[in-house]
């Protein structure tokens, strides 16, 4: 698909990450739909890129609903909007378990529900969901986090069959450690040695790429996390073995510590 000219809702665009999306959204030629929470940060960005912006708060189900009925006509649907659901489940109330499962998994899915009639009735359009190298690999105190981000994947994965031949194309980006943005940015948190980062305009770069190219889904890491999350995938034991040795489970502590407030 050219983006040129075509409309996209972006979720979660009050982020860091959904800023960088929709500035390279924008560059594309596409005209935004931005969602988020946070008003006065919602309204500068679309001020700034000329898009027209939604107030949206993605765990209020009939919210969502009115949502996909407003924007029944879009062209592209780039589901971005997430929360970090990271520590132990024993330490989630039930109600946040059902945020996370809310904003992660099943906004998603109604969104995709409702637009791809649109779009199947068109035989034209492209839904992209972001994932997380946490959805293909397990890891510590991240057990919530990843069960949105399988889902996700598998979503995606089974979807993408489903509308083969429709016209709609699907796609999930899997980011890695992002950078000066994000979630895990927002944490503060330092890396060991060896593992990397990536920038927020590389995962940016890969919506537009999954787009334009009917992409499947596409890795935005360092080789050796994608090396490693591909060894996740065949020897789950090894890996987790690996990843503890690495100090998985501090950098998983630190970053429930910074993001318990975020539930």
């Amino acid at each position: 698909m050219n983006l040129a000219g075509r409309t996209v809702l972006l979720t979660g665009a009050t982020g860091g990450l959904g800023h960088a999306i929709a500035w390279r959204l924008r560059a594309a030629g596409a005209e935004l739909v931005l969602t988020g929470r946070r008003t006065e940060v919602l309204e500068s960005l679309a001020a700034e890129t000329g898009a027209r912006s939604l107030a949206v708060d993605m765990t209020d189900a009939e919210a969502v609903q009115r949502l996909a009925k407003e924007c029944a006509d879009v062209d592209v649907l780039v589901s971005n909007a997430g929360l970090p659901a990271t520590g132990q489940v024993t330490s989630f109330t039930v109600e946040q378990l059902d945020r996370a499962l809310a904003v992660n998994l099943r906004a998603p899915m109604v969104l995709a529900r409702e637009l791809a009639e649109h779009m199947v009735a068109r035989r034209s359009g492209h839904l992209v969901f972001m994932s997380s190298l946490a959805g293909k690999v397990g890891a510590p105190r991240s057990s919530v986090y990843s069960a949105t981000k399988f889902g996700l994947r598998g979503f995606a994965q089974s979807l993408r069959q489903d509308l083969h031949s429709s016209g709609v194309g699907v796609s999930a980006i899997f980011p890695g450690f992002v950078r000066d943005a994000g979630m895990f940015h927002d944490t503060g948190t330092k890396l060991p040695p060896g593992l990397g980062t990536v920038a927020p305009d590389a995962v940016a770069e890969a919506v537009v790429r999954a787009i334009e190219r009917n992409r499947g889904e596409i890795d935005v890491a360092p080789v050796n996390l994608r090396a490693g999350a591909m060894v996740a995938g065949l020897a789950p034991d090894l890996a987790a073995s690996v990843s503890r040795r690495l100090g998985g489970t501090r950098i998983a502590e630190q970053h429930v510590a910074m993001q318990k407030t975020k539930r």
